[in-house]
């Protein structure tokens, strides 16, 4: 790490009357990997925007091996070696791995593609630094981890000499994670730099030579990553200590949900379900762990009464459901906090209020013979938005103007405060930094303590193992034999994630014995 390859020079952005970005001033020098974190709305990613030519800023140069890069320009940045890789993916999935390649490296007046040529490149690259995928899959047929290399073997093709990613390993099981920190050392040892933005401190600790931390769109910490710690990058990320979540003595509670032989059709892109059995009792925390994009989803939506399971049955406290629906499992206590927060979670062009008030506005104090409560309403909005500190302007702001962890932390606070006695959370914590995750986590900690079940669905292994007391993991459709969280190894449940277990089943203690049978 000698020279410095890539300069931020007082970069300062600005949205109306938000400021992104305040005169930061960052450097990369050749061979580093630099990890670059802060809370939700710090200014990282419009940072790193601004570095590869999506927004323009209001003051300050972006300068590339000695050259200032045009404003406003991907391609300019592409040109002068610079590549990003996106949290979500950007592949086309009706085409092979070489044709996402080549997309756009040719020019438009080209007679015919020279894919002879390109595939020689795309495999020496791959052997170069063991990216190994086949240049004739269709994308969609994929892994993720799968994917993954092929958006890094793009910008290797186009011959990036400093490497951007975004949340790298949020979809990745923990050994396609280890893998992709592999090949990033690998890459920085053949001269490329890399920045990568994480809410992960474990992968900063163990990945990282330089770790720079955004406050409120200010540079408020840089250090050599063997000079710090876990905790100190934390403090300076959120201006204060973290409380660390306080985890209460197991319980041993009754029985609360269980899922008998449960199976359901895949709709759309979601993976069907295959035979699923869970017991989940009160007091406990039922992690399911798994990939994304493996039924996941279509599990959440069964427990919140979305789709209606083929076989099987669903029990909650000793009954079952012949028909769940929506207004029926919120009727039997189910909290749901669902992953598509503008999808399903939140009605968009609605008021933060008018989001908050939607489960409640016909409960006693907040209506009478069908008139509307507006002031108790909005008492309760803003107690909860305080709570749970999600930051906007006031209760009367249209949900679609808060960024996504906000509108995360809209869900949870109006899930949480109704304290349903069974709560289905998929990825609580998604987009949130590390100190509105702990709050997050010790939100979920107390409701198991006061006695309600929940099942937390999450792609985040180290959130998996700090919360729950059992784990499952879901392949393909398919629910593995619960494992005790104290047993259990990581490398343990990464294999099952990928698919080395046979489905099993849970057994319930309650319900009818000829559910499974029936199955």
């Amino acid at each position: 790490m000698t020279h410095t390859v890539l300069k931020l020079q007082g970069i300062t952005k600005t949205f109306g009357p938000v400021t992104a970005n305040r005169d930061v001033t960052l450097e990369l020098r050749h061979g580093e990997m630099l990890a670059l974190l802060g809370e939700n709305g710090a200014g990282k990613t419009t940072l790193m925007s601004i570095l590869f030519g999506h927004y323009v800023a209001d003051a300050g140069t972006v300068e590339v091996f000695g050259s200032v890069l045009p404003e406003g320009s991907p391609r300019a940045a592409l040109n002068a070696g610079v590549g990003m890789v996106h949290q979500h993916f950007t592949l086309a999935g009706n085409m092979t791995v070489l044709e996402n390649i080549m997309l756009g490296t040719e020019p438009l007046t080209a007679v015919r593609h020279d894919a002879a040529s390109a595939l020689r490149t795309l495999r020496a690259l791959m052997d170069r630094f063991c990216l190994a995928v086949d240049p004739a899959a269709m994308v969609r047929d994929l892994s993720v981890g799968e994917q993954q290399r092929v958006e890094i073997l793009k910008v290797l093709y186009r011959g990036a000499r400093i490497l951007i990613l975004d949340e790298p390993t949020s979809v990745l099981t923990p050994q396609e994670a280890d893998h992709l920190f592999a090949t990033l050392r690998q890459l920085v040892g053949e001269g490329l730099s890399v920045i990568f933005i994480t809410h992960k401190m474990r992968e900063v600790m163990a990945a990282s030579d330089r770790c720079a931390v955004l406050r409120h769109g200010e540079l408020v910490f840089e250090a050599v990553t063997a000079e710090t710690t876990a905790g100190e990058l934390a403090r300076a990320m959120v201006g204060s200590e973290i409380p660390k979540p306080r985890r209460p003595e197991p319980r041993e509670g009754d029985e609360i949900l269980c899922l008998q032989s449960v199976g359901v059709a895949g709709a759309g892109d979601k993976q069907r379900l295959r035979n699923c059995s869970l017991a989940l009792k009160a007091h406990e925390i039922l992690g399911i762990a798994g990939v994304s994009g493996n039924g996941q989803s279509q599990l959440a939506d069964l427990l919140a009464g979305l789709v209606v399971p083929e076989t099987g049955e669903i029990i909650i406290a000793g009954e079952g459901l012949e028909r769940p629906t929506p207004a029926a499992m919120i009727a039997r206590g189910v909290g749901r906090v669902p992953d598509d927060r503008t999808g399903t979670g939140l009605v968009a062009d609605m008021t933060v209020e008018e989001n908050l008030s939607t489960e409640v506005y016909r409960l006693p104090g907040f209506a009478r013979r069908g008139v509307l409560n507006f002031k108790a309403l909005a008492s309760r909005a803003k107690q909860l938005i305080e709570a749970f500190d999600v930051r906007c302007p006031g209760i009367d702001t249209p949900v679609r103007k808060l960024s996504g962890g906000n509108m995360q932390k809209l869900i949870l606070a109006r899930i949480l405060s109704n304290a349903p006695s069974i709560i289905v959370v998929n990825q609580p914590t998604w987009g949130l930094d590390v100190g509105a995750t702990a709050y997050v986590h010790q939100q979920l900690l107390d409701a198991a303590k006061r006695g309600a079940g929940v099942v937390l669905i999450s792609e985040d292994l180290d959130e998996i193992f700090h919360l729950s007391d059992r784990i499952q993991v879901m392949y393909q459709g398919a629910l593995s034999e619960p494992l005790a969280t104290r047993e259990a190894t990581r490398e343990q449940v990464g294999l099952l994630m990928s698919g080395n277990h046979a489905s099993g089943a849970s057994r319930c203690t309650s319900g009818s014995n000829d559910a499974g049978a029936a199955a």
